[in-house]
């Protein structure tokens, strides 16, 4: 006998959902049996793509800059109005912010943290409502190995990460007794639109460089972490919480670089 949709009947916001691992987690989850609110800013064509391809009966795209918290409350009340109570929540839209400490502007230290780790914290205040007065929910945070090591001339990306990886952790504990789950998910690299547009700037031989850092000797894919995004938002993860998964096959656990 088949088993049945491990999301069948459930309802799931997943931000940044129209490239890469929001994509895959998008997909997978509309495959799974969710209705699926896909989020990107702008009249995105690849957000009204995706709807065409999920349908719309299974998805719906609303358009929201996440750093936003009335754009945010607006998007959410969307989504409830047309599929019902948010039941999983995946806050994966992100930005990279990549400077050496006294050359960045504070400009971009503000944009890094109100997209990475308070357009997390807007989403889930938005959602928490409706899932404690529901009986439970599941959010997930896509975090990032840089939440874990530092890799010199990130700054300030990976504060915010390790900040968001608190932040899961300080929600879930908040939360439990209301049977809300907050994790987070922390990929390595990852074979998204952005990692392969970087990969196509290196030189076949330092393409291989970075394949050879890897354990497994080769790249991650979006697949991957949407798997992992699955098996949280479901119920066979009802007593995992303020956890987070590393996914880079190995490779922050190498000792020599």
């Amino acid at each position: 006998m088949p088993s049945a949709p491990r999301l069948e009947g459930k309802v799931a916001l997943v931000t940044g959902s129209t490239l890469g691992i929001g994509k895959a987690i998008a997909r997978l989850f509309a495959e799974e049996g969710a209705r699926v609110l896909l989020n990107g800013l702008g009249a995105d064509a690849d957000g009204r793509a995706l709807v065409e391809e999920l349908g719309s009966e299974r998805a719906m795209f609303i358009a929201a800059d996440i750093a936003d918290e009335a754009a945010v409350r607006a998007m959410v009340a969307a989504g409830t109005e047309r599929f019902g109570t948010i039941d999983v929540l995946v806050n994966n839209a992100g930005m990279n912010v990549f400077a050496e400490p006294l050359a960045m502007t504070m400009d971009q230290w503000q944009r890094c943290f109100a997209v990475d780790l308070e357009g997390a914290l807007h989403c889930s205040r938005a959602v928490l409502p409706g899932m404690m007065a529901a009986g439970g929910g599941s959010i997930v945070n896509i975090a990032s190995v840089h939440g874990h090591r530092i890799i010199p001339g990130t700054f300030p990306y990976p504060v915010a990460k390790h900040a968001l990886i608190g932040m899961s952790k300080a929600l879930a504990i908040q939360y439990a007794a209301q049977n809300v789950r907050v994790n987070s998910i922390s990929p390595g690299l990852i074979l998204s639109e952005r990692i392969v547009d970087w990969l196509a700037t290196l030189t076949p031989e330092q393409r291989q460089q970075q394949i050879d850092l890897l354990p497994c000797k080769r790249i991650g894919e979006p697949i991957e972490v949407a798997y992992t995004a699955l098996f949280l938002a479901s119920d066979e993860a009802r007593f995992i919480n303020a956890t987070d998964i590393l996914i880079d096959g190995g490779r922050s656990q190498l000792y020599h670089e």
